[in-house]
């Protein structure tokens, strides 16, 4: 167990991602760069840093952003409740902490949108306090290494692997093992197929000893996931275009998407047309159907969302038939709006 740190402290000075947040102890940047690659690839992720770096160079500047101007820098990320908490949280360090980020475990722990994780590697990369982190890659990498079998998701688990990560640490430099030990897992001890020849842990590997690699690390839940089909109705007239601000407590929660009918199974044309939701949309407007676009698919953790787009022009104004809570905008306008990946995906095809 002595020689784990070093080891893979060696392989991280050797083979180490050059990004852009590991060349800075400033903990906003740090904070931003954590929350911007939670659930997301660092390919993915590195555009959306850069971005918000840029516009929001301090913790100030992010704080007296106007909202709008969050999610549309945010869209296309998904998971967007990450950026209503960043925004919020911002706030919290301007006004509660005068503008200076905190520097210890407990009060980084209470910040909104921060859990056990993220408060570890702020506290340790940023502090060099030394706090373990414990994401999917250590996870991996300790399950595999020390032949742990006990499933990940269960709070034993949590509390052996939490355990063993703080056993682990390297004190004097806590910072450097944590982000060693997570690179090593995104890197080397991939999720599958890695290439355990050239691995410096695999003379104390107990998976690859034990021909385990594939079958660690352990997951007991498996979440259900849930279909739902969205028919999205792209009302025009004259230029105009309708759309709608979602105000519901959900995972899209301030974005903009058009006027939705939401059903519980794919329905044709000829069923959608004599749905009451849709007569009680239209009533007797005069309209006809441009097109109907073919399936988009979005996956998400829990649901799985089939969406088409109808086409809608209409002969009269559409601020005389449809619902007032929908805002009518010129449809070049619709670029200022942040809206969720599946609409954007909708829009960029149909430009």
């Amino acid at each position: 167990m002595k020689h784990f740190s070093p080891k893979i402290i060696t392989w991280y000075n050797q083979n180490k991602r050059d990004l852009p947040w590991r060349n800075t102890k400033d903990a906003y940047l740090i904070w931003l760069s954590e929350i911007i690659l939670q659930q997301t690839r660092v390919d993915q992720g590195m555009a959306y840093y850069l971005k918000f770096a840029e516009h929001f160079p301090k913790v100030k500047d992010l704080a007296k952003a106007d909202n709008d101007k969050v999610m549309k820098l945010w869209q296309g990320l998904g998971y967007y409740s990450r950026a209503r908490n960043l925004h919020t949280t911002a706030k919290t360090i301007h006004t509660i902490y005068k503008g200076k980020f905190p520097d210890s475990y407990e009060d980084i722990l209470s910040l909104k949108g921060v859990g056990d994780y993220t408060a570890a590697a702020i506290a340790s990369f940023a502090f060099n306090k030394p706090h373990a982190v414990v994401d999917g890659n250590v996870y991996r990498v300790l399950s595999r290494v020390f032949g742990i079998e006990t499933p990940i998701d269960s709070s034993l688990g949590k509390k052996e692997f939490y355990k063993l990560a703080n056993e682990l640490i390297d004190k004097k430099n806590p910072g450097l093992h944590n982000q060693a030990l997570m690179e090593f897992g995104a890197l080397q001890c991939k999720p599958a197929n890695p290439d355990c020849s050239v691995c410096p842990l695999n003379n104390m590997c107990y998976a690859f000893a034990k021909k385990l690699v594939a079958d660690l690390p352990i997951k007991e839940k498996k979440t259900k996931v849930r279909n739902r089909y969205f028919n999205y109705m792209v009302f025009r007239n004259k230029g105009s275009i309708a759309i709608h601000k979602r105000i519901a407590k959900d995972i899209w929660i301030n974005l903009h998407d058009f006027p939705l009918i939401e059903t519980t199974k794919e329905l044709s044309e000829e069923q959608l047309l004599k749905s009451p939701e849709w007569k009680n949309m239209l009533g007797k407007t005069k309209y006809s159907i441009k097109s109907i676009s073919t399936s988009y698919k979005h996956i998400l953790s829990h649901q799985k969302i089939y969406a088409r787009f109808i086409e809608i022009d209409c002969k009269k104004s559409l601020k005389t038939f449809l619902p007032k809570d929908l805002l009518i905008i010129k449809e070049s306008e619709i670029q200022n709006f942040a809206v969720p990946r599946l609409v954007d995906l909708y829009l960029e095809k149909n430009k």
